[in-house]
């Protein structure tokens, strides 16, 4: 496949618009001078989530709401803005008043792998974004189906060195995370394997589960059930965490040193929202993130709760964008 973009350019111009933004807001009255911070909330607060319904992002901000709701006294609602790369996602919230009303919370994928791989990746939205918060942090597992006599990393990369070509990745489509996971596993293992692209998780769980196919990337809660009654096998997490669901599983890095990446979700505010009013929601978020009840129910699902400032997420922004832009430079990968 060819490489129709030039890694790193797009998604760096909005790291650097991001930290610009950041910047701006911290030294400019006007802006600070724009709302009182101390009127906030005074009406409901959006949080926009670039996913559809009922996957690991909306379980974590429909959560995350509840507790908002309680402690702010004012309703604060998620809504889902699937598809399109969360193009229209990143596009609402940066469109929206700068009041504090209407927040995004975005994934990796959204800030770091779209910008990548795809003109239409939202670089430019991003620019007009500026971050608030960190919110959470989850490793991946890589699966295997249980009908091959693979039980950790190192005999799944004896068996593809030992059978170049027959062992397949299963994943979302080109481009997601899992796609980029096995190119990574890909180069560091040094092997020839097979990435089998689906249309949706669906079908390449049910094409694991049969054997069709090798292993394949996920996050873990999506899986357990089927981890659970024998069907699929846990080789591996991605990183290490704090997760009872996950934080005993061994590591990638075990058996290929520096193998290491993770899911993370993060606050966005609207560029121009004054800097004191951005502190205000972070400091909501932080209590929020801390409450003991919401740090159980979201760490038993294979997720931790993390309280970042604004800086923190411009350092795993920039972190990962080092990390993915040499993994899809070296695969040739992209997906307009």
């Amino acid at each position: 496949m060819q490489d129709r973009t030039f890694p790193g350019t797009a998604p760096k111009r909005a790291l650097l618009a991001l930290g610009l933004g950041l910047a701006t807001g911290l030294c400019s009255p006007t802006l600070a001078q724009a709302q009182s911070p101390a009127a906030w909330p005074s009406k409901n607060i959006r949080i926009v989530v670039p996913y559809a319904a009922g996957g690991p992002a909306d379980l974590v901000a429909r959560e995350l709401a509840q507790v908002l709701t309680a402690d702010l006294k004012q309703s604060v609602v998620v809504e889902n803005m699937g598809g399109a790369m969360g193009v229209p996602a990143l596009g609402a919230v940066a469109r929206a008043e700068a009041d504090g009303h209407t927040l995004l919370m975005a994934a990796v994928g959204n800030v770091v792998l779209q910008p990548l791989l795809s003109k239409q990746g939202g670089a430019d939205l991003l620019a007009k974004l500026r971050p608030v918060s960190t919110i959470s942090t989850a490793p991946h597992v890589l699966v295997s189906s249980a009908k091959l006599p693979i039980h950790n990393v190192k005999a799944l990369v004896d068996y593809a060195r030992a059978n170049p070509g027959k062992v397949s990745f299963a994943s979302a489509g080109t481009g997601g995370t899992a796609h980029l996971a096995m190119e990574m596993f890909r180069a560091m293992s040094k092997t020839d394997v097979l990435h089998v692209p689906y249309k949706g998780s669906s079908g390449s769980v049910n094409d694991l589960v049969s054997g069709q196919v090798t292993a394949m990337f996920s996050s873990y809660p999506s899986l357990q059930g089927l981890v659970d009654k024998g069907l699929l096998r846990v080789l591996a997490a991605t990183a290490p965490s704090q997760s009872p669901a996950t934080r005993a599983l061994p590591l990638m890095s075990a058996s290929l040193p520096s193998y290491e990446y993770t899911t993370w979700y993060a606050m966005y505010a609207p560029l121009a929202t004054p800097t004191p009013l951005v502190q205000r929601i972070e400091q909501a978020l932080s209590r929020a993130i801390q409450q003991p009840q919401l740090v159980a129910k979201i760490e038993a699902a294979g997720t931790e709760l993390h309280a970042g400032t604004a800086q923190e997420v411009l350092a795993w922004t920039q972190r990962d964008t080092d990390k993915w832009s040499r993994v899809i430079k070296e695969a040739q990968i992209a997906i307009d």
